[in-house]
Formats: C-alpha cells, sequence, structure tokens
C-alpha cells in the first residue's frame, strides 16, 4: 500500500511543478480589461492586451474618466489631462483618442474618427509635456451614445509618428503597427451622447 500512495504523492507533485506559474503581473490592472471587453472596445478598436501603465484621464480638473462611464458633450470640450503614472522620464508614451461609433452607433460606416494624438509623453508626466501631433477635437455626438476611447502605447523610443492626413476612417490598430508602437499599455473610454438626448432622460 505505501508504494502506491508513494506514486500518487509523486505524480501529484509533478503536476504541481509542471503548472505553469504565470501569475498577471498586477491583478488589479488585468481585471481593468473587463469593462473594455464589455464595451467592445477590445475586439472593435482594440486587441486583448495587458495593462501595466496607470493612466489617469480627467476633464475640467475633476471629472474622472472610468470605463463606460456617461460625460456630457458640454464637460469635455477643453482636452483633459491625461496622466501617465508610470515608466520613468526616460520613457515615452503615445496617446490616442478616437471614435469608433461615427457616425452612428448602429452603422458606423466612417469608424474610427480621430480625436487627439499627443507623443513623445515621458513617463510620470502628462500629455502636456508631449508633443501634440494631432490637435484635440470635442466630441460632438449626433446620432446615439458614442465611446470616446484613450489609449496609451509605451514608445520604442523617441519618434515622429506618420499621422493621417484625415480623421475619419482612422484605425487605431494600424496606426501602432505602422509606427511600431505594439499593443497598448492602458485604454480608458466614457460614453457621450448629445446634451439635449442625455438630459430628456
Amino acid at each position: 500500500g505505501t508504494s502506491k500512495y508513494i506514486s500518487f504523492a509523486t505524480t501529484r507533485q509533478s503536476i504541481y511543478r509542471a503548472r505553469p506559474k504565470y501569475l498577471p503581473p498586477l491583478p488589479t490592472m488585468s481585471r481593468s480589461v473587463e469593462p473594455l471587453i464589455v464595451g467592445r472596445v477590445i475586439g472593435e478598436v482594440l486587441d486583448t492586451f495587458n495593462p501595466c501603465v496607470k493612466m489617469v484621464t480627467t476633464y475640467n480638473s475633476n471629472k474622472l474618466v472610468f470605463n463606460g462611464h456617461e460625460l456630457y458633450p458640454s464637460a469635455v470640450v477643453s482636452k483633459p489631462r491625461v496622466e501617465v503614472q508610470g515608466g520613468d522620464l526616460r520613457s515615452m508614451f503615445t496617446l490616442v483618442m478616437t471614435d469608433p461609433d461615427v457616425p452612428g452607433p448602429s452603422d458606423p460606416y466612417l469608424r474610427e474618427h480621430l480625436h487627439w494624438i499627443v507623443t513623445d509623453i515621458p513617463g510620470t508626466t502628462d500629455a502636456s509635456f508631449g508633443r501634440e501631433v494631432i490637435s484635440y477635437e470635442s466630441p460632438k455626438p449626433n446620432i446615439g451614445i458614442h465611446r470616446f476611447i484613450f489609449v496609451l502605447f509605451k514608445q520604442k523610443r523617441r519618434q515622429t509618428v506618420t499621422v493621417p492626413s484625415f480623421r475619419d476612417h482612422f484605425n487605431t490598430r494600424q496606426f501602432a503597427a505602422e509606427n511600431d508602437l505594439g499593443l497598448p499599455v492602458a485604454a480608458v473610454y466614457f460614453n457621450c451622447q448629445r446634451e439635449t438626448a442625455a438630459r430628456r432622460r
């Protein structure tokens, strides 16, 4: 009976040893992609990624952007403060803001509409320290509820990015590929609709 017990114990040990010891580096951050999957941001605009940098986006110094929360157009007229709370001053980041629901979510044939691009943002600072290559365009959704997405990429070096000539038919994945940016390191989105429609509800 003993030999049977030993072989069972060793088998069990070898199973545990063989099990991959993969632990997500920041479990709280890996949970933060769930709302992006639910909101179809991952899938329609981005591929799955591992959020490894904290990005904090604030409008009018007090309106924090949380995934799936609604902001009125009047609250997002001026560009927000976007803080990169990761990396160091030597690491550079690119920020992209885009709307995949143009002209309306049921028939987004102009997807995506580009709202903002800032490159060369040093880690531990905010977007105002970077180079604005596409100026901020405030959200003015006409039809239905639109998602407005902020995506942060870590650059491999300081670089001049290739920017599109038009804001419509922008493609975040393609932009990242053309500029060798890899997968995002952070993303967050808010919902927004015409003020009158939002206030009536």
